[in-house]
């Protein structure tokens, strides 16, 4: 068994991944200029499902590498996804990686409003619009995504970009709905059950690896 083991050095093997990943992908049809994205999302998951289960409102991915150039900020729902996702590479054009979930006022607004910490910290994210250019990596939480939607809709957030990967099975598929019907916002959505902080993340990371 040792023997089959294919021999590849610690620092190809990135690189290797990526081939195995193109080769088994054959002529599935991506849209052009996604394929970075859904290669590291397959990456990051070893599921092929993502090459059909991501969805991508017109022109987002040119509006996403803009909005990161410009030093857009990323807000997610989870401390896995803020890990996750490369900060020295987003402060290097002026953005920083926020997650409110541990915030004492966070957890006070939750409790006075009887919601869930995740959509309080969409309301606390709210408040630096205007400051900040603000992209959404959302992975765990389907009320942040709900909230969200709200927050849009009530004219009081204006997102550069929504990345709606919630995992699970309660209201999951809904919440990702409703942020594909939005129409005036861009969006990068795992349609379905499917998802998770890991996905949030690997979607900002590749979005920072297209920037030239």
């Amino acid at each position: 068994m040792l023997n089959e083991l294919e021999q590849v050095r610690p620092a190809d093997i990135e690189k290797r991944s990526f081939e195995i990943i193109t080769e088994e992908l054959g002529d599935v049809p991506l849209i052009p200029g996604t394929e970075p994205i859904v290669k590291r999302c397959i990456h990051t998951s070893a599921d092929f499902d993502y090459a059909e289960n991501l969805k991508f409102s017109e022109g987002v991915v040119e509006r996403a590498l803009r909005a990161l150039r410009e030093g857009a900020s990323i807000v997610t729902d989870t401390r896995m996804a803020m890990a996750g996702i490369n900060k020295k590479r987003l402060a290097q054009y002026g953005g920083e990686v926020h997650c409110f979930m541990a915030d004492e006022d966070v957890a006070l607004t939750a409790r006075e409003n009887g919601t869930t910490r995740a959509a309080a910290c969409m309301d606390k994210a709210a408040g630096l619009y205007g400051d900040q250019k603000l992209i959404f990596a959302i992975g765990n939480a389907p009320t942040a995504l709900v909230r969200l939607y709200e927050l849009i809709r009530e004219g009081r957030l204006v997102p550069e970009l929504i990345i709606a990967a919630p995992v699970g099975f309660v209201n999951v598929v809904q919440s990702k709905e409703l942020i594909l019907s939005l129409n005036d916002i861009p969006y990068i959505v795992a349609d379905g059950r499917k998802g998770g902080s890991n996905i949030a993340a690997c979607i900002c990371n590749a979005l920072l690896y297209m920037i030239p």
